[in-house]
C-alpha cells in the first residue's frame, strides 16, 4: 500500500489527492523549472520543534543563493521575494489564508496540504467540508495560486514536516498600526499580504485577534493506524 493509500483510508472523510491528479489544477502546480538544491541542503540544519511550528518568513543566507534571482525575476516578475521555511508536527487543519499573489513551496519532507479556494468564503465564512488534501512528496516544489486557501502542511510520519516557503518580500510582517478597515473582506487582514480565517477551536489564533471564518469540523490527518481515536 502506498502512503497516498494508506493516508486515504485513514481519512475517509476527507479527499485527498496526489499533486499530479487533475484535482490539483485549481489550487495551483507543480513547479519544475527552478533548482532547489542550494535551499535543500540548507533546511538539511534545521531542526523540527517537538511541539508546535517554527516559521521563518526570510532566512538571508538562502535568499542569497540560487534560484533566488531567477525566482525573483522570472516567477514574480521583478519583484522582491523571501525565502523561509515552515517545520513542525501539526495535524490539524486550525486556519486557512490566502495572499494577493501566488506561493511557493518546496517539500523537504513528505506532508500534505489542506487547502480550499478563495471563491467558497462566503459572509466571511469557509466550511471546513471545503477542504481538500493534497500529498506532495519530498522534493517536489509547488505553486499555489493567490486564490488557494492553505496554511501549516500536516505531517505524515512522527517526526513532523519541513518546508521552504517563498513569497512576495514582506508578506507576513505586522501590519500598520490604525489600519482602518473598511470592507469584509478587511475583516481578515491579519498581517501584511495575509488574510486568515481560524477554525474557532484554534485558540492560539483566536487570543492573537484571527477572524474565527471556519466553520465545521476542525479536520485532523491521520497517518498511522495507531494515531485513529
Amino acid at each position: 500500500m502506498s502512503k497516498l493509500e494508506l493516508l486515504r483510508s485513514l481519512n475517509t472523510n476527507l479527499s485527498i489527492y496526489d499533486i499530479d491528479d487533475e484535482e490539483f489544477l485549481p489550487f495551483g502546480r507543480i513547479v519544475e523549472e527552478y533548482d532547489f538544491t542550494s535551499y535543500l541542503n540548507y533546511m538539511n540544519e534545521t531542526d523540527i520543534p517537538k511541539e508546535g511550528n517554527v516559521y521563518m518568513a526570510s532566512i538571508p543566507e538562502m535568499e542569497q543563493q540560487a534560484p533566488s534571482e531567477l525566482i525573483k525575476e522570472n516567477f514574480y516578475g521583478g519583484m522582491d521575494i523571501q525565502v523561509g521555511y515552515c517545520n513542525g508536527v501539526n495535524s490539524t487543519l486550525n486556519g486557512l489564508e490566502f495572499h494577493k499573489s501566488s506561493e511557493i513551496n518546496v517539500a523537504c519532507t513528505d506532508m500534505v496540504l489542506l487547502l480550499g479556494q478563495v471563491q467558497d468564503i462566503v459572509e466571511n465564512t469557509f466550511r471546513s467540508n471545503n477542504v481538500t488534501g493534497f500529498f506532495v512528496p519530498k522534493g517536489k516544489a509547488v505553486e499555489l495560486y493567490a486564490t488557494t486557501l492553505h496554511f501549516a502542511p500536516c505531517k505524515v510520519q512522527d517526526k513532523g514536516f519541513k518546508t521552504i516557503v517563498i513569497l512576495p518580500k514582506g508578506t507576513n510582517e505586522p501590519l500598520k498600526e490604525g489600519l482602518e478597515r473598511k470592507s469584509k473582506e478587511d475583516q481578515l487582514l491579519f498581517m501584511k499580504n495575509k488574510w486568515l480565517l481560524a477554525h474557532p477551536d484554534r485558540e492560539v489564533l483566536m487570543e492573537k485577534g484571527a477572524h474565527p471564518g471556519i466553520s465545521g469540523v476542525n479536520i485532523e490527518l491521520f497517518y498511522k493506524l495507531k494515531t485513529l481515536k
